[in-house]
């Protein structure tokens, strides 16, 4: 049992952090990591363990809410996870169906106005689980508050692979030219689902590495990623801030250095040789030291920071 002097130095800890937050990332994606692990600990099987991430993900949504995030992506069921014994995949699908049947039911969801999508292989779920995709989709079809993509059968090599393979079957049909093909290009080819690029990726359990999770969604968008110790079930709100304050230090550090490299620019062709770079100094300026935001040799012509 918490004690209560450890309560009430946690809360306060938890409105310190809320307090020094003052950006949040738009697109948040989360591996659940651990669950096996914590349901080891206390002496339960793996399904128990799954069961109270369920409840921690649940939590996560409303603090994704509260702090105004539009997109969360859960890897909730790995390529990789196909290769677990068979009475343990059948439980995790069991459950993963009536989570999706109970998250698309519920006022929670409703009111918050959360749109669920499964992304991934989900050809290769069985039909409960496709029915249940299915069911939570339509149900929440409606609404584009917090969007909420479920991972599912998803493997980022994979999804790559089958965006590059589209995408040449375009050319070999002559409905694409080789010279048109660029990232947007690429975005339409991967699976329906994220709106936004990754800013944050987070895991949970101890291990530091990103497991081929959006590794074109993320990586092309440099996010910033947060591993946190506790096991998936034990993630708390305290570690949810602390994962957005290294969405925030990694933005500002991105902000300093674009100003910075504009700032050399301008210093060395000057501003009528480089507008692109006047440009975006101007644009994020106000992230350098108060020392270092007027461009060099040059007035602000009384133009504030976009």
């Amino acid at each position: 049992m918490v004690s209560r002097p450890r309560e009430w130095l946690e809360s306060l800890y938890e409105r310190v952090l809320e307090h020094e937050i003052s950006r949040t990332p738009t697109h948040v994606a989360v591996i659940q990591d651990g669950n096996r692990r914590y349901a080891s600990q206390h002496g339960e099987g793996p399904t128990q363990g799954h069961r109270a991430g369920a409840d921690t993900t649940e939590a996560l949504l409303e603090w994704c809410d509260d702090f105004g995030v539009d997109e969360v992506t859960l890897y909730t069921f790995s390529t990789e996870n196909f290769d677990r014994p068979k009475q343990q995949r059948e439980e995790l699908f069991d459950l993963i169906a009536s989570k999706l049947r109970e998250f698309a039911d519920a006022d929670r969801v409703h009111d918050q106005g959360v749109h669920i999508r499964a992304i991934g292989e989900t050809q290769r779920l069985p039909e409960r689980v496709r029915d249940a995709i299915a069911y939570a989709e339509e149900q929440t079809a409606a609404y584009d508050r917090l969007h909420l993509n479920v991972a599912l059968a998803y493997g980022g090599r994979a999804e790559l692979l089958t965006a590059a393979r589209n995408i040449a079957t375009q050319v070999n049909e002559d409905d694409l030219d080789p010279a048109d093909i660029g990232v947007e290009t690429v975005e339409n080819a991967l699976y329906d689902g994220p709106t936004h690029d990754v800013d944050l990726i987070l895991r949970s359990g101890g291990d530091e590495r990103t497991s081929n999770f959006l590794p074109w969604q993320a990586n092309g968008n440099e996010a910033a990623v947060y591993f946190s110790t506790p096991y998936w079930p034990e993630f708390s709100k305290i570690d949810f801030l602390r994962a957005i304050r290294t969405y925030e230090h990694r933005e500002r550090m991105w902000r300093q250095t674009r100003a910075r490299r504009a700032r050399e620019l301008l210093h060395v062709l000057g501003p009528d040789a480089c507008p692109d770079a006047r440009q975006t100094f101007k644009r994020f300026r106000n992230a350098l030291p108060v020392a270092e935001q007027d461009p060099p040799g040059q007035p602000t012509d009384g133009e504030p920071a976009d």
